[in-house]
């Protein structure tokens, strides 16, 4: 199993938005991502400056992204 990268809030939603998400809104420390093309998935990413291991793991399994193609995004 490929190690997950150490990654705060603004970095993840760097990276997903090169994986074609885009910053709905943002409530609190959550940034709501939503992807434009289909299937039109939803992501909360938490602002926080480290991004907990199984926060990380749970968001990528969200978006249908392994470890390996999130690292080549960052």
């Amino acid at each position: 199993m490929t190690r997950l990268p150490v990654v705060s809030g603004q970095d993840a939603v760097r990276a997903f938005g090169e994986a074609g998400y885009v910053v709905d809104h943002q409530t609190g420390s959550h940034i709501i991502l939503r992807q434009e093309d289909k299937p039109h998935r939803r992501l909360t990413i938490p602002n926080h400056r480290e991004l907990a291991k199984g926060t990380l793991r749970a968001i990528l399994r969200q978006a249908g992204l392994t470890p390996d193609e999130f690292r080549a995004l960052l």
